[in-house]
């Protein structure tokens, strides 16, 4: 755009309830000039910089690269800022576009992709009676009218990035175009869905998973998971469509629905690239796959995206093959020990029995409540080039290369026993064994603890004690779990409100705090916030999740209460003596030093007994 594009009328005359056409950069310094956020000199500088040349930018990113800085603040007037800036001049909405929640498919029934273009324009909700177009150009509506007649909606206008506008328009539209194409190629195919099995004999063609329309499918879902931080993609056939859903922070998202043919190629391309079955669909079944993440800009420079790692599982069901892609980020999954969110207490003893020259130490926890970021962030601060650190695993959850990792493969008859016994002829200085199922794993686990090697590993338990409880159900003699394992680390993760929006709650005092952790009480200060949501957390409030730890270390007080007649009462009550502190003080304590509510603690965690 020239600077002789606006020199028709004065940048200052024009207001923007008025104004009507395009948005240049002598029209927007002007407002700018005129609202106080910069000065004459600073306006002329941008001005006499531009002059030279011509950009074919919109007038908002290019003056959101100019350097200008905010009278007064010195605050960085970036593209974001401005845009927030003009949405409140031009009394209008400001909108960070939110990926999760736009029906993409409904979005492209709006308007074609070379109009939105052409008027950096883009639908991001369509309801029955409205539809909500996000723009970068809020002077110029005179394409409303069109758009409401085509619809028969009416348009509520909101201000977004232009940034954002145009690349979600390609995107989107990318999107929309190719599930179409790829239900286009497979509408008249038949899933292994329970209720169509009479009908495959009539099936007359199968959507390829290398079609290019289900490539870009694929793509596009990878992308928009490492965007939004997911830990779990889901591929979900229903009745009528399949669901793709995203858990982010520990909260399932629905994205987008997509045809069943579609989804069941999607499932197959995924199964391709993992070198999984392609044609077994009747038994559940395992791989992985690494990719990439794609380059993002920040604040102008490029940085390079990382490698990622996705564990792949599917399961038959009633409606189809169902697929879980669980997502292995190196740089949010293997954490140094300081990042990893223990207390002081819980730190020092932890970092005393990783020490230990050898014993068993067992992590447990649910499911999803970070035992792997745990163990494979210890391991890796103790996988120096003087020990050697070896792993069996099922499956192994991320390549590390300073790790000897092995995978349990049933169907050649080595399970975790069979694997931890070669693993012992291997001169191991410390082994992780994946999970204790059986007690021929406990069996080899203490055996390896008694010859001298420091042992990891994993028990689906509610708490530390419950650990001890089930290797003696298990069979394991009391005596052998007195003489090998060390210690125990009981863990959650809950959800950390969100920085940018979080408010003080003044109703949540120390004695709200003291009540969900009676006997205890805390000390110190309390500092609690309440979710408020905004842009950066997507409304809810939150954003991460912080760890939550339960630390057991077996001292010879405690041993002396794992005995034959076992007591879990009695061991943890001798813990809680010893300094152990219970998962819900660990979550008060976070309560009261503004990371999370108490909500989130008491979902979290169980209740103390």
């Amino acid at each position: 755009m020239s600077a002789s594009a606006s020199t028709a009328a004065p940048a200052s005359a024009a207001d923007p309830a008025r104004y009507r056409g395009k948005l240049d950069w002598p029209l927007l310094l002007g407002w700018l000039r005129e609202d106080g956020w910069i000065g004459s000199d600073d306006a002329a500088r941008v001005t006499a910089r531009f002059r030279a040349g011509v950009s074919s930018q919109h007038a908002l990113v290019r003056l959101g690269s100019a350097g200008l800085l905010r009278r007064g603040s010195q605050q960085p007037l970036d593209t974001e800022l401005l845009t927030e800036w003009l949405a409140g001049r031009c009394r209008l909405p400001y909108l960070r576009i939110d990926p999760l929640r736009v029906d993409v498919g409904r979005v492209a029934d709006v308007m074609s992709v070379q109009y939105a273009q052409s008027r950096h324009a883009l639908p991001v909700q369509v309801g029955n009676s409205e539809v909500v177009i996000a723009t970068a150009e809020p002077c110029d509506v005179a394409w409303v009218p069109e758009i409401e007649a085509h619809t028969r909606r009416n348009v509520r206008l909101v201000v977004a990035n232009p940034d954002e506008v145009r690349r979600y328009t390609t995107e989107f539209y990318a999107l929309a175009r190719s599930v179409r194409a790829a239900a286009k190629s497979g509408e008249n195919s038949a899933g292994a869905s329970f209720e169509q099995l009479v009908e495959l004999g009539r099936s007359s063609k199968a959507l390829d998973a290398n079609d290019q329309g289900v490539v870009q499918v694929v793509d596009w879902l990878w992308q928009y998971a490492f965007d939004q931080r997911a830990s779990d993609i889901h591929l979900e056939p229903r009745r009528d469509m399949g669901a793709i859903r995203f858990r982010i922070d520990g909260v399932l998202h629905t994205v987008y629905q997509v045809p069943l043919t579609v989804m069941g190629a999607m499932t197959a391309r995924i199964k391709l690239l993992g070198r999984m079955d392609v044609v077994e669909k009747r038994r559940p079944l395992d791989g992985r796959i690494k990719t990439r993440r794609p380059s993002v800009t920040e604040n102008g420079i490029e940085k390079a995206g990382g490698e990622v790692e996705m564990r792949l599982s599917t399961l038959p069901t009633a409606f189809g093959e169902k697929m879980v892609m669980r997502v292995f980020d190196p740089d949010t999954v293997v954490k140094g020990l300081p990042a990893l969110g223990f207390g002081a207490h819980e730190s020092a003893g932890w970092q005393q029995l990783i020490a230990r020259p050898h014993g068993i130490i067992l992590v447990t926890g649910p499911t999803g409540s970070g035992k792997t970021t745990t163990l494979y962030s210890t391991l890796r601060s103790l996988a120096t080039e003087e020990v050697n650190v070896c792993t069996i695993e099922d499956p192994i959850e991320m390549i590390e290369p300073s790790f000897n990792q092995t995978q349990v493969q049933p169907a050649l008859d080595m399970g975790f026993a069979e694997g931890l016994r070669a693993l012992m002829r291997q001169d191991p200085d410390i082994i992780m064994v994946g999970e204790i199922r059986d007690l021929a794993t406990a069996e080899m686990a203490i055996q390896a603890a008694l010859t001298g090697h420091l042992v990891f590993s994993t028990l689906h338990t509610n708490d530390a004690v419950g650990a001890i409880t089930r290797l003696a159900d298990l069979g394991v003699p009391s005596y052998l779990i007195a003489a090998t394992v060390i210690g125990v680390l009981a863990q959650r993760l809950a959800r950390t409100l969100c920085p940018a929006c979080r408010q003080r709650d003044e109703n949540t005092t120390r004695e709200t705090i003291d009540a969900l952790v009676q006997p205890w009480r805390l000390s110190g200060g309390v500092r609690a916030y309440k979710p408020v949501g905004c842009l950066e957390c997507r409304h809810t409030g939150y954003r991460g999740r912080a760890g939550l730890y339960e630390l057991l270390v077996l001292n010879d007080a405690a041993r002396s209460a794992v005995h034959p007649g076992l007591d879990a009462t009695a061991l943890r009550r001798q813990a809680l003596k010893d300094g152990m502190r219970p998962l819900r003080l660990a979550g008060a304590m976070k309560v009261a030093e503004g990371l999370t509510t108490i909500d989130e603690v008491v979902r979290s965690t169980p209740a103390l007994n």
